[in-house]
């Protein structure tokens, strides 16, 4: 008998004399045992907590066959090492099936009251007589059955609780072996053969991990794609950066430029303006010398008919003239008849005709005068006309150098409104650009920045090794495939 078993026996009173009375009972519980699991695997199968540990009923068979087998061990009273070691058995596949004790302790309730009831039952009348003159005595098979339930319930559930403890043990081992590996970025250490009460964890935690495998390893790969994406970015805003400042530098002048042509323009149309203004003065100038060389001419003619007046009062001087000589020279033919008498009017008549001939002389020297002055004067009148023909060609042209530099300053007046719209939106554009610039130079320093990240996110997934050969796998992991708990367990003593 083992030790331990010794000093359990020991610590019950379970004597030799008792040990013999539960031999005693051996036939009758033999002949009672499969009645009373019956009744137990009954209500195992009504109970979903207990029916989950049989696959079927060839199942709960075998586990009665096995528990009557030890049953048989108990009212054996031997307690010896075979006993032992199918007790060890009992409690070892109930901790590996996770059967808890509440379900152990109520199956050996319900058999342990058929066990006493058939056992009463089954005594002979000498026996029951005896019972009523010594009741102690009368209950020793009882007794010895109870004790003997109770040892062999107390041995199962310390080898239970011995293996839960175990298990346990070895659980938390495993898993802080794999939790050791996980904070040092070795993320293919998985949990594999946990007891079947931790198996939901193993499959959890394999699951869990190849999932982090699978992120690690998408995202190393992120970080590389990213990285290349991020310089290519950098790059590009860097040669954006450069082109848009150039552009800027490009439309400031540009904008500088249209603004002198602005200014030019806005000149040279206030020069079409005060142009138009002078021609039209100019037009009013000629207007004005047209109506004066009008009016000349038309004094010239008034002169001229003055003139022709003159040459007929010339004409009347001339016949006075003739008339006032023939007078003269009648009358000194008359002096002359008259004789001495006649003489002094002789001499009236000489000086009357000296002055006919005088007043005949200047007449001819006026005609002449007058007919020089009507011939300068008729030269004055064409050349008035001329003039006037020549300041109404120059009124013509005048009026239409006028309609041109109206034009002239028409477009210029809008060339130079076009030119202020296009310099407001090349400014625009100038402001535009250089902000431009700016944010291509933010976004180019963000995109730098943003590759130092990337490459702190890169370094920090090497410090994970993904799988075995340092390659990071495609997919996760396969989760590891585990039978159902219900599959293969029972309630048998095996």
């Amino acid at each position: 008998m083992p030790d331990e078993l010794s000093s359990r026996l020991e610590f019950l009173e379970f004597d030799h004399q008792q040990r013999e009375t539960l031999q005693s009972t051996r036939p009758d519980v033999r002949a009672i045992i499969g009645k009373a699991l019956d009744r137990f695997y009954a209500r195992a199968q009504r109970t979903p907590h207990t029916a989950r540990f049989f696959r079927d009923k060839g199942h709960m068979a075998q586990a009665k066959a096995a528990q009557e087998k030890h049953w048989d061990l108990i009212v054996q009273a031997r307690f010896d090492s075979a006993y032992h070691e199918s007790t060890r058995r009992i409690g070892a596949t109930h901790a590996r099936i996770g059967l808890e004790p509440r379900w152990y302790v109520g199956s050996y309730a319900l058999v342990l009251e058929e066990l006493v009831a058939g056992v009463a039952r089954r005594s002979s009348l000498w026996q029951r007589l005896k019972a009523l003159w010594n009741p102690v005595g009368g209950q020793a098979s009882t007794i010895a059955l109870v004790k003997a339930a109770l040892l062999d319930m107390e041995l199962s559930l310390s080898v239970y609780f011995d293996e839960a403890q175990a298990s346990r043990q070895a659980a938390v081992t495993q898993l802080d072996e794999a939790l050791a590996s996980l904070s040092e970025g070795d993320l293919t250490r998985q949990l594999s053969g946990m007891p079947p009460s931790f198996a939901t964890l193993e499959d959890s935690y394999n699951e869990a991990l190849s999932k982090i495998r699978t992120m690690i390893a998408a995202v190393a790969d992120g970080a590389g794609r990213i990285d290349g994406g991020v310089n290519e970015i950098a790059r590009a805003s860097e040669d954006l950066a450069r082109r848009t400042e150039g552009s800027a530098a490009t439309l400031e002048q540009t904008s500088a430029s249209i603004a002198q042509m602005d200014e030019r323009l806005r000149s040279s149309a206030d020069a079409s303006r005060s142009t138009v203004t002078r021609t039209d003065q100019a037009i009013a100038t000629v207007s004005s010398g047209r109506d004066i060389a009008d009016e000349a001419v038309r004094a010239m003619s008034r002169v001229a008919a003055s003139a022709r007046g003159i040459d007929d009062v010339i004409e009347g001087l001339d016949k006075i003239s003739f008339q006032t000589r023939v007078l003269a020279m009648n009358a000194a033919v008359e002096a002359g008849r008259a004789g001495e008498a006649g003489r002094g009017f002789a001499v009236v008549a000489d000086l009357v005709s000296a002055l006919a001939m005088r007043a005949e002389e200047e007449a001819g020297r006026a005609r002449d005068q007058l007919t020089t002055t009507q011939t300068e004067i008729g030269t004055a009148v064409e050349m008035v006309q001329r003039v006037d023909h020549a300041l109404s060609s120059i009124s013509l042209d005048v009026g239409e150098v006028h309609e041109l530099v109206g034009k002239m300053a028409n477009d210029n007046s809008a060339q130079a409104t076009a030119i202020h719209e296009i310099s407001s939106a090349v400014g625009a554009m100038d402001r535009s650009t250089q902000q431009n610039a700016a944010m291509v130079e933010q976004t180019s320093a963000a995109a730098r920045s943003l590759t130092d990240e990337v490459g702190t996110l890169a370094e920090l997934t090497k410090s994970f090794l993904v799988d075995s050969g340092d390659r990071r796998p495609a997919n996760g992991s396969a989760r590891l495939a585990r039978p159902h708990a219900a599959n293969g367990i029972s309630l048998s003593h095996h």
